[in-house]
């Protein structure tokens, strides 16, 4: 079933467009926080080629099935299953996207604000000027406190909303297509300047010299995650974007472009990093800390270090935002198709909702430190649950749909954009076959050692 009255919804005026969003919404902190500090807990190299694998045979054939649930009912997640097979329970699998989004963006806006505390601290060269006492403890006193992470908590979270109230054209469109462009030439800048240091070489080989005795289930277990947190898959994102995509558009290239631009930045990310780890005999396995904490201490030791942290921190302020503004939109376009609102008033309900949670994940490192949940941290939780457990079930139900629900004709009709694309056969049954039976089933394999674990 399709949606009929379609001429009233927003959409993205170019391919360029689409595709610099879909890669804002993949390329964020999860290339540059997460993805460093996983490499470095993991063994390097032979976590990037599972982290690979799981993109190639999982990541593509998923971000294909929310780009066809998406444009195919032209509807936010939360009323996308409902349009699509309204004679079921599937309006279900729409609502956990909005609650994944919701705990994503509560602790991510937290993040977020570190990234502008860092940022105003690169601008005053405090790394520069820093004693290697203070650097040390520079982050674990900033987030253990209780009103400058708040405070800068609430400025990130202004401007997503800002951003978003704009619209999909003038605000979350307009601002990829410049900051895409921007964030890609300061991390490859960077990237080449960690690539020159003396003893940088050691972090190449670490991040692409495969050590297989490294490896374990808890391995596999953390590529996976990765590639869904970085690729925004199974949380209603490439729905809700791909809703906004115009029914000539080949979402088959877009998912291509999406992942591989997702994953470039990833090593590159990995390039500025490591290798200036490495270089200054510092160990790659520091974990979160690892941009907060180990990097300001570098870049006091680099020459012009103050230049390439303020370059770094803005960078890493940009990619947060990308990806912020296409959080929020999914519970945002679901808002105001649920309760008919106009976007203004969609944008300051899910604010102060949002800015509640995320106070709560702050203080939660401080203050409320002691408040446990299952033995975690409102911050830990909410991320533990939206990566590892909301992501992979709404990953799951989403290949399901695609494959059972909607079918092959479904499958063949988006991608060929109703047979005026030539696509071969074996093209669609292979992407099929992976959609329908590999991705299910490599997803309950993590999911149930997750859990046995």
């Amino acid at each position: 079933m399709k949606r009929e009255n379609k001429t009233s919804r927003e959409s993205f005026s170019s391919s360029f467009g689409i595709l610099v969003a879909l890669a804002g919404s993949a390329v964020g902190l999860g290339n540059l926080w997460r993805f460093p500090y996983l490499v470095g807990e993991n063994g390097g190299a032979a976590f990037i080629l599972i982290y690979l694998a799981f993109v190639l045979l999982l990541g593509i054939p998923l971000l294909l099935s929310e780009f066809i649930i998406g444009r195919r009912s032209q509807a936010s997640a939360r009323q996308a299953f409902k349009i699509l097979a309204p004679d079921g329970h599937w309006g279900f699998t729409g609502l956990l996207a909005v609650i994944c989004c919701t705990l994503i963006l509560s602790f991510y806006s937290v993040v977020g604000g570190w990234g502008i505390e860092y940022f105003v601290k690169a601008v005053k060269f405090d790394f520069t000027n820093a004693s290697d006492e203070t650097l040390s403890s520079m982050f674990s006193t900033f987030s253990s406190s209780t009103w400058a992470p708040l405070i800068c908590h609430t400025v990130f979270l202004v401007v997503t909303a800002g951003i978003v109230v704009s619209g999909v054209k003038k605000g979350i469109e307009s601002f990829s297509k410049i900051m895409m462009p921007v964030l890609f030439v300061i991390m490859t800048g960077i990237a080449i300047r960690s690539l020159t240091l003396p003893g940088g070489g050691a972090g190449v080989e670490y991040m692409f010299k495969p050590d297989w005795s490294e490896v374990t289930g808890k391995t596999f277990l953390a590529a996976l995650g990765q590639a869904f947190f970085s690729l925004s898959l199974g949380s209603g994102m490439v729905i809700t974007y791909g809703s906004y995509v115009k029914k000539h558009e080949r979402i088959l290239s877009l998912s291509v472009q999406t992942a591989l631009a997702d994953t470039a930045f990833a090593l590159i990310a990995g390039c500025a990093i490591m290798p200036a780890v490495f270089a200054f005999g510092i160990s790659p396995s520091e974990g979160p800390g690892l941009v907060f904490t180990t990097l300001p201490f570098i870049f006091g030791k680099l020459p012009m270090g103050g230049i390439i942290a303020i370059l770094f921190f803005f960078a890493l302020l940009l990619a947060a935002l990308t990806s912020s503004i296409s959080v929020m939109e999914v519970i945002i376009a679901s808002a105001m198709e649920e309760f008919k609102l106009k976007r203004k008033t969609a944008v300051t309900a899910v604010f102060i909702g949002i800015w509640i949670l995320g106070c709560l994940c702050s203080l939660s490192l401080g203050p409320m430190s002691g408040w446990k949940i299952m033995g975690k941290s409102v911050f830990d939780l909410f991320d533990y649950l939206s990566a590892n457990v909301l992501m992979l079930i709404g990953g799951l139900l989403v290949v399901i749909f695609v494959s059972w629900k909607l079918g092959k004709k479904a499958l063949h009709e988006e991608l060929t954009n109703g047979g005026t694309l030539k696509i071969p056969d074996w093209v669609i049954d292979t992407i099929f076959f992976l959609i329908r039976f590999v991705a299910p089933t490599a997803i309950l394999i993590i999911m149930i050692f997750q859990y046995v674990s």
